[in-house]
């Protein structure tokens, strides 16, 4: 299965909750995770990944960087971790 079949999921998933689901680029900077969700009072960075793959070095410590400003960051490979966020 390949990273865009997840990532159309979970844009639909985010949508069905009623939320927005935004690209997500850092200029100048690496690591950025891939999509942003924003639903009522929650925000949520997500890295997509095809099934079994990791995140690079250069996006974990982005991750970890956010993670220490209090944000919440996943890192979704598979489309049951759709539905257990989503239901």
């Amino acid at each position: 299965m390949r990273e865009s079949v997840i990532e159309k999921a979970l844009v639909e998933a985010v949508k069905a909750a009623g939320g927005y689901c935004r690209k997500v680029q850092f200029i100048g900077h690496r690591g950025a995770p891939d999509r942003l969700i924003m639903l009522p009072g929650r925000l949520i960075w997500v890295e997509l990944k095809a099934p079994g793959e990791r995140a690079k070095p250069h996006q974990v410590r982005e991750h970890q960087r956010l993670s220490e400003a209090g944000q919440t960051v996943l890192v979704i490979d598979d489309l049951n971790k759709i539905k257990e966020i989503f239901g």
